[in-house]
Parts: C-alpha cells; sequence; structure tokens
C-alpha cells in the first residue's frame, strides 16, 4: 500500500477534526503503522487479548461490543472512517475490554501503542493530537452517560443521529438498539414515529 495515499488521507481527517498536523507529522505517525484490508463480519479484537495495538479506521466501520451473562451482545460504539478503534491501550487497560468487529469490508491503520505514545513526550505537535484524542474519548463519556441517566429512549435515538448522521443506514437495527439500551422492537416504533411527525 502506498505511504504518500495514506499520508494524504490522514491529513484529511485531521483538517476535517481540526487536528493542527502537516505532512511531516504524518508521515512519522504513518511510518510507525502496518495497514490491512479487513472482509466485513471479521473480528479484530477479544475481550482479554492484549492491548499493544491500536487502529484507526480509513474506511468502513467497525463495532465494539461487551457479550453479557447471557451471551447477548451489547453495543458500546462504533468506530467509523477517521475515528479509533481497539483503543483501550491508550488508556491504561493492559487487556481488551470488549469486542471490536468489522460491519463492512474495512481498511485499517493498526500502530503499535507503545511505539505511538513515545514521540508524544518529546513533540508538541503528537501531544496535541494526543490531548485531542483525550478530549474526544472524555467528550463521548459524558454524552453516553448523559444520554443514559438524562434521556429518554427517543432523545438517545436523536443524539445518535446527530453522533453518527450516516450510520442508521449502514447499521443493523439490532446494534443501534444495544447501543441505545433499548430492544429493537422499540427502536422501531421510535424511528416509525419519527417518520410520523
Amino acid at each position: 500500500m502506498d505511504k504518500e495515499y495514506f499520508v494524504k488521507q490522514l491529513l484529511v481527517f485531521a483538517e476535517k477534526y481540526n487536528i493542527d498536523a502537516n505532512e511531516e507529522l504524518v508521515g512519522e505517525i504513518v511510518s510507525l503503522a502496518s495497514f490491512r484490508v479487513v472482509r466485513k463480519g471479521e473480528l479484530l479484537a477479544s475481550i482479554g487479548e492484549n492491548t499493544d495495538y491500536a487502529g484507526l479506521t480509513l474506511s468502513g466501520l467497525t463495532r465494539a461490543y461487551y457479550i453479557d451473562n447471557d451471551g447477548n451482545d451489547i453495543t458500546r460504539g462504533f468506530a467509523p472512517e477517521g475515528t479509533m478503534f481497539m483503543d483501550e491501550g491508550f488508556f491504561g487497560y493492559p487487556e481488551r475490554i470488549c469486542m471490536w468487529e468489522t460491519l463492512e469490508e474495512t481498511t485499517v491503520m493498526l500502530c503499535e501503542t507503545a511505539a505511538i505514545k513515545k514521540p508524544i513526550k518529546g513533540n508538541d505537535s503528537f501531544k496535541d493530537i494526543w490531548i485531542y484524542l483525550l478530549e474526544s474519548a472524555l467528550r463521548y463519556k459524558i454524552y453516553r452517560e448523559n444520554g443514559f441517566l438524562m434521556e429518554n429512549a427517543t432523545e438517545r435515538y436523536i443524539h445518535f443521529k446527530k453522533l453518527y448522521p450516516d450510520l442508521s443506514e449502514r447499521v443493523p437495527q439490532r446494534h443501534i438498539a444495544t447501543y441505545l439500551g433499548i430492544t429493537p422492537e422499540s427502536l422501531s416504533r421510535i424511528r416509525s414515529a419519527m417518520k410520523e411527525n
């Protein structure tokens, strides 16, 4: 795969998310990474595995989910193009806390977490990206907590559509439902009521 192509793609993501990154910095990140095209439905990581690697979804879509005591999978979140996945190692977890799978054919960039963390200490641009990632993760956590504490299911679905505007057409309804903490039947009723209004 062509390094120059991936540098350009990452610069597009940096611009989209207002991250200050130049070609040299992004080239350094790309040189630390490996790239894969993964078929739809493939498991990328399992609960309990080590967190030596983290990924960035370049194209396609990944999903994080837990397995409850009854064997049901419950969606923790989605990682569409330009977002991180398998990122537990960046936040101090030695083992994976959830499962990661592809929902579409997906091109991923994989980086060794330790290798990516090293330049953060000596490079302000890396540090700025690191701060952006941490702030994004914290905002997302607050958003999720607020949704379950303060909103009803319809309000959570409306916020899901704002956060992920194109995913309601790309993700199976059962995954969206578990993400919202409701049954697929309840989600179907919500969607129908929203169409009527």
